[in-house]
């Protein structure tokens, strides 16, 4: 394994020996001279500046749009939830008041049948 590491390291060293080799190769042997070849690298390095502010302010043009739509979807949720969360209530309160009246009708019920059992019993005495 030891062995597999040391001939990876190897690689690796070499890529990139040979890489920065290469370039310098290339910047020697360029056609153009120097001010040129630096003046051409200013120009590139320029566009690829302006093309990245490009990209960013895109980016972030749909990022924000992106946050707008959620947020409004978001608070679309919201009251979605708060509307059903009144129309619960509003079941439950009305569940509540049907129980209470049932509740007041057995007990009047019961008071009736407690008025007859005692009549019921007076008159059999």
């Amino acid at each position: 394994m030891a062995e597999n590491e040391n001939d990876q390291s190897k690689f690796l060293r070499g890529f990139l020996i040979g890489g920065i080799l290469g370039v310098l190769a290339g910047i020697l042997f360029a056609p153009k001279p120097g001010k040129e070849l630096r003046a051409d690298l200013k120009l590139k390095g320029g566009e690829v500046f302006d093309e990245a502010k490009h990209l960013y302010s895109e980016g972030r043009v749909k990022a924000n749009a992106i946050l707008e739509d959620a947020r409004r979807h978001a608070e679309e949720l919201k009251k979605e939830a708060s509307r059903h969360l009144a129309e619960a209530r509003q079941k439950a309160k009305e569940i509540l008041r049907r129980e209470e009246e049932k509740a007041a009708e057995i007990s009047e019920l019961a008071k009736e049948a407690k008025k007859e059992g005692k009549e019921t019993m007076e008159a059999g005495i």
